[in-house]
This record gives C-alpha cells, structure tokens and sequence, in this order.
C-alpha cells in the first residue's frame, strides 16, 4: 500500500523544515544533509524520500553523487492555505471586536 504524502504532512516536522532551510540556499548531498542532524544517514534518508514524495525536493545525479535541491514553489498550496485562514480569523476577530465594544459601552439612561 502507497502512502500518500502531501506538503503538509512534509512541513509538520521540524527536521525536514530545516533541511528545506538548507536546500533552499543551495544544492547538498545526503551526507552534507546528515552532518547537520545528530540522527543517523538512514534517519536523515527517511525525511529526503518524504520531501521527494512531496515534491518539496529533487535529487539529481551528478556523477557517484545524488544532490538533493529545493523546489519551493509546492509551498504555494501552504501559503495559500495560511492567507485564507488568516482572512477567516480577521473577519471572526473584528466581529468579536464590534461585540466587545457594544456590549462595554455604558447604555445611556432613557428620559
């Protein structure tokens, strides 16, 4: 059985947000990727097949060599997930806010 993987699931852990971090300044390989982690190759092998499912990362040959590098822009979907809640939460929080208000103004006595 496959397991499908989405952006999400990549950036949920925060050993593979940092090891987009560092591909995002320039291309590694899995061994210049490993050094950075105190977990082992294997461990570090796991997080790049996850991103390369997810198309966050491709690996490309460069003789003997496999260099992972950044493909940022499958981080659309994410920035485009943040800006919808974002517009959500501003539109519940200025409705809380109008309530606040009318309900902290002192009501003036009736004549």
């Amino acid at each position: 059985m496959e397991i499908r993987r989405d952006v999400f699931q990549a950036i949920a852990d925060p050993t593979r947000r940092q090891i987009i971090e560092m591909l995002a300044q320039r291309s590694l390989n899995l061994n210049e990727i490993a050094e950075n982690f105190d977990v082992s190759r294997q461990a570090v092998s796991v997080h790049v097949r996850i991103l390369t499912e997810c198309g966050l990362i491709l690996i490309k040959k460069q003789g003997r060599e496999r260099y992972c590098e950044a493909k940022l822009d499958k981080l659309n979907e994410v920035a485009a997930w943040v800006a919808h809640c974002k517009q959500f939460w501003a539109v519940q929080f200025s409705s809380l806010d109008k309530y606040l208000e009318k309900i902290q103004t002192p009501k003036k006595p009736k004549k």
